[in-house]
């Protein structure tokens, strides 16, 4: 298993108070001093605050991870939803309209800061509510597409990160288990995505979780589109299922209530959601495989790159083995 890398040779370590406080101020800005570290691994997001003003928030983007064009398609899809009324956040325009900024090697944004809180998935209202602004956001999604952004698909979600798995990371005592396992669900993973072809990609939120979603005045305000993608529309939906096949079924049949209201849903792509959940699980692993040399990562996720850790994560590999020969969720 691969070793933590020195804390002192990570990109992310040039982001200090000051180092960040000046980056903002190179937008017009005047900071107080007030910070506080917000939760994220794959970039790095601070609440700045402003003198006279409401605080920002302020997102430096992980070298090498998106191009700049890329980038900006998200930031054009958060616009895009903003003008039909969408609660969304995007990110703020600066005097000359850009909304992507460079200081010192850096990439950042800055942003509203929005309050609320997680929604309460298990409140079927709640779903009802959630349902209707997908269905908004995937209606305006399907307009164009995505021309930089990449594809949500088994190749880069599910063989490459395997593959990355195999030659860096697995133990020797589960390499073979690992192998045979990720080849024989990726098998049939490609197989349903071959049987599907004829369902669409659009542009999706792609990381649609209860995190994502800040919950205020009886509705919630979508968030980090940082993996705003081209996927099937069930991508957006699935994460907020939970619990056993009835109560999954009861939760599907209220978010497509509302969602229906603004946009079809093919049933067909029900055939998708344990597929899309096994390709979360393998590419969940390589990321933090392959961000394991930014120490926040060892010093958030201890229990990962350790025995016990791929031992249970190959039990939960066989388990989705036996899911995706079950019978889809039915409405």
């Amino acid at each position: 298993m691969n070793s933590v890398a020195s804390a002192s040779t990570h990109p992310f370590d040039k982001l200090t108070p000051d180092f960040i406080m000046d980056a903002v101020e190179s937008q017009g800005y005047r900071c107080d001093c007030r910070m506080l570290v917000l939760n994220s691994y794959e970039n790095r997001v601070y609440r700045v605050g402003i003198e006279n003003d409401d605080p920002l928030i302020a997102k430096f983007y992980r070298p090498k991870r998106w191009t700049d064009a890329q980038i900006l398609e998200e930031h054009d899809f958060t616009w895009d939803l903003a003008a039909h009324e969408l609660p969304v956040v995007a990110p703020l325009k600066n005097t000359t309209g850009e909304t992507l900024h460079n200081y010192q090697g850096f990439r950042f944004s800055l942003s509203p800061r929005k309050g609320g809180h997680s929604p309460e998935l298990d409140n079927l209202e709640h779903l009802l509510i959630i349902g209707r602004l997908l269905g908004r956001i995937h209606r305006i999604g399907a307009g164009r597409p995505f021309n930089e952004r990449p594809k949500l698909d088994s190749r880069s979600f599910g063989h490459e990160c395997a593959t990355y798995i195999t030659e860096n990371f697995i133990p020797k005592e589960y390499l073979e288990s690992y192998q045979t396992l990720t080849r024989d669900l990726l098998q049939q993973i490609d197989e349903r995505f071959a049987r599907l072809e004829s369902v669409p990609n659009i542009r999706v939120h792609g990381d649609c979780h209860n995190g994502n979603m800040l919950w205020r005045d009886g509705a919630p305000h979508f968030v980090d589109f940082d993996d705003a993608r081209m996927a099937p529309a069930i991508q957006d939906l699935w994460m907020l299922l939970s619990g056993p096949e009835d109560q999954q079924r009861r939760q599907i049949d209220k978010i497509l209530t509302g969602y229906c209201q603004f946009y079809d849903f093919n049933p067909a792509e029900l055939q998708l959601i344990e597929p899309l959940r096994t390709l979360r699980m393998i590419h969940y692993s390589a990321w933090l495989a392959k961000r394991w040399d930014d120490p926040a990562f060892p010093r958030t996720f201890p229990w990962f790159n350790s025995v016990q850790y791929w031992g249970e994560h190959i039990l939960e590999l066989r388990e989705q083995l036996s899911a995706l020969q079950e019978p889809p969720l039915q409405l």
